[in-house]
């Protein structure tokens, strides 16, 4: 009773960080102890109860009961610099660079597994898969195209896993995701600059599968699928500086990609791990943001025009001793954005990830695992111009650092 009020009450907290939880990515692999490996072999690896997240199916590989707690500290940079920038009409004030668009999020996440039977495994993740903020100073450059931006989910994940033979075990997970919303701006007035911001929210439904095939007693293949979940915010436009009367309710339809994993995993040696990993994942549904009227007028549109991405990792573990266990791993991951169509809000870029981290089991119940990455993004130009708000012409400069902690207990 005891373990099950403590389960309950760090899921009630989990639940309410993720609420205020953002990153400056859009899409948040920080699920598990895998950063270390930068995520390689995440549908095969199935080490503990975060395999609920990238391969159900993995829970087939874990024996009793079992609870995970993490929390990811990511701190992202985006630096813009300008290159020939015009101001608005009136004309407006041209403004600074914004200073730094990101800032320090924490994503945490929880995971609970339990074996029925030989055969069968129950499970729940709570997380948050998505996720985005960026924000400059109110006066700079680009504050007709963004000030603030800002996504942020929550996912529950109740999950099953069903061990076929001792070949070949399968999972299924639904997906109920709420997710909410803040874009804000300056706007144009001629004489004066007024301030725009829309606020929106909605939940939805999705699920996700996997398969993990035992090749060989050192060699797994692992495969995972996860769905899209449409939204559509519900929410209102908020104006300031002399133009309330526009205030009103919002809508603003978007789509969460769908993904597909496949995985590797080979125990090499007594000492040696090895594991890869490609994933797709399905961002061209993102073709614009629209905002519109509940009359059917509308707002804004943004076109975006993304792209299909994948994302390749590599990684190798290393047992030093029965308590020790050390990481690394490096990844390419390709930006949705195209050049032409880059905004301020989103100025993401291609990245390579290098990661190293540890695990360490204080008892046979209990394991601590860490890890730390550097994330190298690509410099992004943009060129983004309206008819009355300017053109915000230049180059960012941006990194990622991510730091995490993991504790899994068995019982």
């Amino acid at each position: 009773m005891k373990k099950t009020l403590v389960c309950l009450s760090v899921v009630g907290a989990l639940m309410a960080m993720s609420n205020n939880a953002a990153a400056s990515a859009f899409a948040l692999i920080e699920q598990s102890s895998g950063l270390g490996n930068a995520f390689a072999g995440g549908a095969a690896a199935a080490e503990d109860a975060t395999t609920i997240f990238f391969n159900p199916a993995g829970m087939s590989r874990l024996k009793g009961k079992q609870v995970t707690l993490a929390g990811s500290l990511i701190q992202p940079s985006a630096k813009f610099s300008n290159t020939g920038s015009t101001p608005a009409a009136g004309p407006r004030p041209l403004g600074g660079n914004g200073g730094d668009a990101g800032g320090l999020a924490l994503v945490p996440n929880t995971y609970m597994m339990m074996e029925l039977d030989p055969t069968l495994r129950l499970g729940l993740g709570i997380n948050a898969p998505f996720g985005l903020q960026t924000e400059y100073d109110a006066t700079w450059i680009g504050r007709f195209q963004a000030v603030k931006s800002r996504i942020e989910t929550i996912n529950l994940n109740p999950s099953v896993a069903y061990q076929v033979n001792d070949s070949v075990s399968l999972g299924l997970g639904l997906n109920y995701q709420h997710i909410s919303g803040e874009l804000t701006n300056a706007v144009n007035l001629g004489a004066a600059e007024g301030f725009s911001s829309v606020k929106g929210s909605d939940s939805s439904w999705g699920y996700n599968f996997g398969a993990l095939f035992n090749v060989t007693p050192d060699t797994r293949i692992g495969l995972a699928y996860r769905s899209k979940v449409k939204y559509t915010l519900s929410g209102t436009v908020t104006f300031t500086g002399g133009v309330p009367a526009a205030n009103g309710d919002v809508t603003l339809p978007i789509t969460m990609p769908d993904s597909l994993s496949i995985s590797g995993f080979h125990r090499l040696t007594d000492k040696w791990d090895l594991m890869a990993d490609a994933t797709r994942t399905g961002w061209s549904v993102l073709k614009q943001l629209q905002i519109t009227r509940t009359s059917g007028a509308v707002l804004q549109t943004v076109p975006e025009n993304w792209k299909d991405t994948w994302r390749v990792a590599v990684g190798a573990s290393y047992h030093y001793n029965e308590q020790w266990l050390a990481r690394i791993g490096a990844a390419y991951d390709h930006s949705p954005v195209p050049d032409a169509f880059r905004t301020a809000r989103i100025p993401d870029n291609d990245r390579t990830w290098f990661s190293l981290g540890g695990q360490y089991k204080p008892s046979a119940s209990g394991t601590i695992d860490f890890g730390y990455a550097h994330l190298v993004v690509k410099d992004a130009s943009i060129n983004q111009p309206t008819a009355t708000s300017g053109s915000l012409v230049g180059t960012y400069s941006s990194s990622v650092d991510i730091l995490s902690l993991q504790y899994a207990y068995n019982f």
